[in-house]
């Protein structure tokens, strides 16, 4: 169990430090290919374009196929199209290329956490997936110290010498036991009967709040840090902090799920969620304004772990395999993080950030009151014969 963490964990990191390696690289392409701040825009929307293209075909493939199949494949697409960016001569090329790392990643998330879980004793799932969240978030981290190494070393040797971490991953996942798929795999239209559940819905709203919110503040906070004094350096700063603290709270996050019911953390973060948002649009000051910020990043992700869980919960009471469950996963977050973006970005533009965090505070509040209507099974139903991933 511990090599599977271990692996899942690195898999994961590398995935994430892909997806955050693009923000120090943006002035290079802008040089390099005189692209727009739209067009720069839609180069950094695309990876999720790609994770929600490929979240239900990987699915499909973990259920059918296997989960080292589905991991293996993610890996290889991310190996490829990374060092495709790192090379690109043309705006396409970089178009396509952070597509298909989305579409990797939606392979390496889906059939990475259904084999984790695939062998997890059901009283440390949460955990489980906490840790490998914490990673992720670790990976988010490395994402701009391996951008800003590849502004000065060139694109192609950095994005090389992390691929070939890649191709090291590939050939572990190769030495690590698999559940093979299921003898009779199940139907796509089994998702149907999933939305029923309620652990599944509740789930996939909070993993949809969570990107939504993170996607709100990763706009509207630098603009408002910078015109506070803090420049690029203190945006940062700010964000890396909140990332690492998120990190390293992760773990404890799933635990307190196990042990405590999956809405005991939601609950608490969602008041510390509404807290910070009614109260940051009106902070003038640049310190309380920077700590806020930190503050906000790690309420708004609290959800992530909780989320997630439910996910895996509501696919074994629906019977369905953990294949199709995080599937979801990648369904829920890759849109919502874009629209929060979007939304937000819009909404601060045309009535000043207050209109953002209190549209981010409505829907904290909304979830809160939700969440005491839901009724959630105690613990997860019996799991699956071993036959299916």
């Amino acid at each position: 169990m511990r090599r599977l963490l271990a692996f899942v964990s690195v898999t994961v990191l590398l995935e994430s430090t892909f997806f955050a390696v693009l923000a120090p690289l943006l002035p290079h392409y802008q040089d390099e290919f005189g692209l727009s701040t739209s067009a720069l825009g839609a180069l950094s929307a695309v990876y999720s374009a790609g994770a929600l293209a490929g979240a239900i075909p990987s699915g499909l493939f973990a259920v059918r196929v296997g989960v080292r199949p589905t991991v293996l494949g993610g890996l290889v697409i991310i190996v490829a199209t990374s060092v495709a960016f790192g090379l690109a001569e043309s705006a396409w090329v970089l178009y396509a290329a952070r597509f298909g790392q989305g579409v990797g990643s939606a392979l390496a998330w889906t059939g990475g956490l259904a084999w984790l879980i695939a062998g997890a004793p059901r009283e440390r799932r949460g955990e489980l997936i906490g840790i490998a969240m914490g990673a992720a978030l670790a990976g988010a981290l490395l994402g701009p110290v391996l951008g800003g190494a590849a502004s000065l070393t060139g694109p192609a040797p950095a994005f090389a010498a992390v691929a070939a971490v890649g191709v090291g991953l590939a050939a572990w996942a190769l030495t690590i036991p698999a559940f093979p798929p299921a003898e009779t795999p199940q139907p796509l239209g089994v998702l149907r009967e999933a939305a029923r559940v309620p652990e599944v819905v509740s789930g996939f709203w909070l993993v949809s709040l969570a990107a939504f919110l993170l996607g709100v503040i990763s706009v509207v906070a630098p603009l408002r840090l910078d015109e506070l004094g803090w420049g690029a350096v203190g945006i940062s700063a700010a964000f890396l902090v909140a990332a690492g603290l998120e990190g390293a709270m992760n773990p404890v996050i799933g635990r307190w799920s196990d042990r405590r019911g999956r809405l005991a953390p939601v609950r608490a973060g969602l008041v510390g969620a509404i807290a910070v948002s009614v109260v940051i649009p009106w902070v003038e000051l640049r310190w309380p304004y920077l700590l806020l910020v930190v503050a906000a990043g790690v309420a708004y992700g609290v959800n992530w772990v909780p989320g997630t869980a439910l996910l895996s919960d509501g696919a074994e009471r629906a019977g369905i395999d953990q294949g199709f469950g995080f599937a979801l996963l990648n369904v829920a977050w890759a849109p919502a993080n874009v629209v929060g973006a979007g939304l937000g970005g819009a909404l601060a533009d045309a009535f000043g950030d207050a209109a953002a965090y209190l549209l981010a505070a409505a829907l904290c509040v909304m979830t809160l009151a939700a969440a005491q209507r839901w009724t959630l099974a105690p613990s997860p139903a019996p799991a699956p014969e071993r036959g299916s991933a």
